[in-house]
């Protein structure tokens, strides 16, 4: 029986602070289940062979992941393909509405999806993120509105977080992982 806690590395690339914000969640979630995480942007990632999971997580711009983990995925792929590993996204497609926004949001991007068969990760989950409407073009305005986007603001659903964290403390075995729901 294992006697030292699981050890689990959460890296990140965030743009607005969403990315970090659910990043600090997840991690907390994690470590109230009885993991060891450390927690640091993609810039300072730690050394991978240190941990028993990794999870990767990164705001989506133009449908693709941040410059910053795109450039470490590809750089660590062979290391991520040997270890256990999980990948989230911030954006605006999980919070679209409407038959139009729900089939966009539901779609895993082209980009994303080739980084994502790049390391096979054990489950990618997209996650609403925050969005402002000052500084945002109306153009960039007018096409939220039409692919469903209802409102402005903080956007994300802590309790879809709270699943697949609990969901990724389950797979990787964690003592004090929560019985959820791992279906929401």
């Amino acid at each position: 029986m294992k006697t030292e806690p699981t050890r689990i590395a959460i890296i990140y690339a965030t743009a607005q602070g969403s990315t970090r914000d659910i990043a600090e969640f997840i991690g907390a979630e994690l470590t109230e289940c009885g993991a060891t995480v450390e927690l640091s942007d993609f810039e300072h990632a730690p050394e991978l062979s240190r941990f028993d999971g990794i999870i990767l997580g990164s705001a989506v711009h133009n449908r693709d992941f941040l410059p910053a983990a795109t450039a470490f995925i590809r750089t660590h792929r062979a290391e991520l393909r040997r270890s256990d590993v999980w990948m989230f996204s911030v954006g605006l497609g999980p919070a679209l509405r409407g038959p139009i926004g729900r089939r966009v949001g539901n779609t895993v991007p082209k980009k994303i999806a080739a980084l994502c068969e790049t390391v096979s990760p054990w489950d990618y989950r997209p996650f609403a993120g925050h969005y402002e409407r000052v500084g945002v073009s109306w153009q960039a305005r007018t096409i939220y509105r039409l692919l469903g986007g209802a409102r402005y603001g903080d956007l994300r659903n802590w309790h879809a977080i709270r699943t697949w964290s609990t969901m990724v403390a389950q797979s990787l075995g964690l003592a004090n992982a929560k019985a959820a729901n791992i279906h929401a």
